[in-house]
C-alpha cells in the first residue's frame, strides 16, 4: 500500500459533519467573522433538511418560534417554492430536498470566510491534554492536517466524538439517573431484551414517491386497496392508503415516504451504525435502502400505479437510486457529555395549556438559554407507542408542543476545552432527544454554536468562558437571521418590539409569566397585522367555533373551492387570541392559504 502524502491547512473554526446543525454552525461562524472550514462526508450539506429528505419539518411552526436561521430558511423556502409549502398533513411546511439544498449552498457560497470541502473522510483528531489541536481528513485521495482553534461536531450521529476520545452517551438511561418520568427503570433496562435490540430510536431511510398527474390534484382520491403486500400489510390500517401517501406530500407531487407504522422505519441491528467496522455499517445501509425501496414499491402496487418512484436526489450520492435520500434520517446517535445535560423535566410545561417549561437559570438567576424548541416529544421504536409525559396544548385550532429552552452549557464539552456540539449530538438524555432532535431547533442550535465559536475566538476566550449574555445579544441582534433565546408566546418574529421584548425578558426573568408573556408589555395584539405571504388569498365565510379550541370556516356561496367546510388553523398569536374570544358563529374575512391535503385553511390575519 502506497502511503498518501499529507499537506497542512488551517482554519479558526472547523465544523465536521453534513448535518443540519453543522451547516448552520459553519454559516454562522463565517458570518460572525471567523475563517471557517466545513467538512462533509457527502456532496450535500443539509443533513435532515435536504440530504436525508425529511422535508416536512416538525416543531417551531408557530411564528413566535420562527426565528434565527430556521426562520430565515423557512422564508427563503416560501419564496423559492412556486407552489407554496402547504401540501401535506404532517407539517405546516413541505418543500423539495433540492430547494433546501440550493438555499444552503447559496448561503455557503456567499461567504468569503467559509470554505466547504465535500466528500471528506475524517481520519484522526489530534489533541494535547484537554485541547484539540487539529484534525486529519482525507479528500480526493489526499490527507490534510487542519489546525484549528475551535472544533464543532455537526454530524447526525456524533461521529467525531469517538475519534476525539471524547466521552459520550449512547442509548437509554435509567429512570433512577435523573428521575425522568418516561424513562424505564434500571431493573427493566437490565432484564428486558427490547433495550438490547433497540439501543437508539429507529432511523428511516427516506424514499421519495411521485404522484401521477391526476392523483396529484386536490380532491381526487387515490383508489384504496384491501391491503399492502407483506411485510407492510398494516401500514395503512389506521389512516387508509390516501392519507398514508399524502402524509408527506411535497411540491410537484413528490411524496416523502417516512412512515413509522409498519412502514420504512428500520429497527434491526442498529448497533452497526456505531461500529468501527465499515463493512457492518455498509451492510446496515444496504438493508435500510432495500427495506425503504420495497415499501415504496408496495405503495405503488397498492395505489394501482398512482404513486411511482420520485426523482429527488443526486444519483450516486449515498444511494444507487435517485428516489433514495443521500443519507439516512438518524433520529439519535452519540450524545456529548456536556457541562449541562438536558433532561425530560427541562422540556415539560409548568402548567396545563399554553405554558412554558422551566427556564434554565444559573445560580444568579440569569437565563442561560440560546435556542427555543417546542416539539411535543416523539420516540420511534417497533411496537406500541412509547408512553411519554404530555407536553402539548390546543393552540390556533390545532395541537402544538409547549416551548422549552436549550442552555448554552449543553453545547460545551465537559472534557475538551475547545469542542462544541451543533447537531443532535449536543448534551441531552435519551428521553429528551425525542423532542430536541427536530430540524428547526437543530438549525438554531447550530447557529448558536457557530456564533459562540466566532465570539470566543474574537474575545480570546475558551467557549466555556464566553459570557452567555454576550452570546444571547449576538443572536438577538444578528443582522441577517436574528434568533430569539426566550419563548414569548405573544410576540411573533415580525413584531416591531420583538428584540426589545427579548432583551427585557433576559434583563428580568421574573417578568416572564408561566404562560410566556411579559408582565408589563403592551396588549397590542392586532389580528390584522401579520405580514403578507406568497400565495395567500382572501377567504370569506361563516366562522364556527366548537367551544374546545377548534374552528371551522363555511365558505360563502360565491367562493370557488373544492370544499365548502374547512377546519381553520393559525400560527399567528394575534389571530389565535382573537379566535379564542369568538363564541358565536359570525361572518368573517380572513387571509390565508388552503391545504387540501390537511385538510385545513392556514390563516394569518383578519380583514376588517
Amino acid at each position: 500500500m502506497v502511503a498518501m502524502e499529507q499537506r497542512s491547512d488551517q482554519a479558526d473554526v472547523v465544523v465536521w459533519g453534513g448535518g443540519t446543525g453543522g451547516a448552520a454552525a459553519a454559516i454562522q461562524a463565517a458570518r460572525s467573522g471567523a475563517p471557517t472550514l466545513l467538512l462533509t462526508p457527502g456532496s450535500w450539506l443539509g443533513g435532515m433538511v435536504s440530504a436525508a429528505g425529511v422535508c416536512c419539518p416538525d416543531g417551531n411552526e408557530l411564528t413566535p418560534w420562527q426565528t434565527g436561521l430556521w426562520g430565515a430558511f423557512l422564508r427563503e423556502l416560501q419564496h423559492q417554492e412556486p407552489e407554496g409549502l402547504d401540501h401535506n398533513w404532517v407539517s405546516c411546511f413541505g418543500y423539495r430536498p433540492a430547494t433546501a439544498e440550493a438555499i444552503l449552498q447559496r448561503w455557503v457560497g456567499q461567504l468569503p470566510l467559509l470554505r466547504w470541502w465535500p466528500n471528506c473522510a475524517m481520519r484522526a483528531v489530534e489533541r494535547q491534554g484537554p485541547r484539540i489541536e487539529a484534525v486529519v481528513v482525507e479528500q480526493q485521495h489526499q490527507l490534510c492536517r487542519v489546525s484549528l482553534q475551535v472544533l464543532i461536531d455537526g454530524s447526525d450521529r456524533g461521529d467525531l466524538l469517538p475519534l476525539a476520545e471524547e466521552p459520550f452517551r449512547l442509548g437509554w438511561e435509567a429512570q433512577e439517573e435523573w428521575n425522568e418520568p418516561s424513562a424505564p427503570s434500571l431493573e427493566r433496562l437490565g432484564n428486558d431484551p427490547f433495550f438490547r435490540r433497540q439501543p437508539v430510536q429507529s432511523p428511516t431511510w427516506v424514499v421519495m414517491g411521485q404522484l401521477r398527474t391526476q392523483a396529484a390534484q386536490p380532491g381526487v382520491e387515490i383508489p384504496d386497496s384491501p391491503s399492502l403486500r407483506d411485510p407492510f400489510a398494516g401500514a395503512s390500517d389506521t389512516f387508509g392508503l390516501e392519507r398514508t401517501i399524502t402524509y408527506g406530500r411535497l411540491p410537484g407531487g413528490l411524496v416523502m415516504l417516512n412512515w413509522p407504522l409498519h412502514g420504512n422505519d428500520w429497527h434491526d441491528g442498529l448497533e452497526r451504525a456505531f461500529s468501527a467496522d465499515s463493512s457492518a455499517q455498509a451492510a446496515l445501509a444496504a438493508a435500510m435502502q432495500t427495506h425503504s425501496l420495497a415499501f415504496a414499491q408496495a405503495l405503488e402496487e397498492a395505489s394501482h400505479g398512482w404513486l411511482g418512484l420520485g426523482n429527488a436526489f443526486p444519483a450516486g450520492a449515498g444511494s444507487p437510486h435517485a428516489c433514495m435520500a443521500a443519507m439516512p434520517y438518524w433520529r439519535e446517535g452519540r450524545r456529548l457529555r456536556g457541562l449541562h445535560v438536558v433532561i425530560e423535566q427541562n422540556l415539560l410545561p409548568q402548567a396545563s395549556g399554553a405554558a412554558l417549561a422551566p427556564l434554565p437559570l444559573d445560580d444568579r438567576g440569569a437565563i442561560q438559554s440560546i435556542a427555543v424548541g417546542n416539539y411535543a416529544n416523539d420516540h420511534h421504536y417497533p411496537g406500541p407507542d412509547w408512553p411519554l409525559a404530555p407536553k402539548s396544548c390546543r393552540w390556533g385550532g390545532r395541537w402544538s408542543g409547549t416551548p422549552f429552552c436549550i442552555p448554552y452549557a449543553a453545547l460545551i464539552s465537559s472534557t475538551s476545552e475547545n469542542l462544541l456540539a451543533a447537531d443532535k449530538a449536543f448534551s441531552t438524555s435519551h428521553m429528551a432527544n425525542g423532542a430536541t432532535r427536530l430540524q428547526p431547533l437543530i438549525l438554531n442550535i447550530g447557529q448558536a454554536a457557530g456564533a459562540a465559536a466566532a465570539l470566543a475566538i474574537r474575545e480570546g476566550l475558551l467557549p466555556a468562558e464566553l459570557p452567555v449574555r454576550q452570546l444571547q445579544e449576538t443572536l438577538i441582534s444578528d443582522p441577517i437571521a436574528p434568533a430569539g433565546p426566550i419563548p414569548l408566546w405573544d410576540t411573533p418574529w415580525h413584531h416591531p418590539e420583538w428584540a426589545i421584548r427579548q432583551r427585557a425578558a433576559l434583563k428580568d426573568p421574573t417578568q416572564i409569566t408561566i404562560a410566556g408573556h411579559l408582565r408589563h408589555s403592551s396588549a397590542d395584539l392586532d389580528p390584522t397585522g401579520a405580514p403578507e405571504e406568497p400565495g395567500e388569498r382572501l377567504w370569506q365565510g361563516q366562522l364556527q367555533p366548537d367551544g374546545e379550541g377548534g374552528y371551522t370556516l363555511e365558505l360563502a356561496p360565491a367562493e370557488t373551492a373544492e370544499r365548502r367546510l374547512w377546519p381553520l388553523i393559525t400560527l399567528e398569536p394575534a389571530l389565535h387570541t382573537w379566535l379564542q374570544h369568538q363564541v358565536h358563529a359570525q361572518t368573517v374575512r380572513l387571509v390565508g392559504t388552503a391545504n387540501p391535503w390537511g385538510p385545513w385553511l392556514r390563516v394569518s390575519r383578519l380583514v376588517s
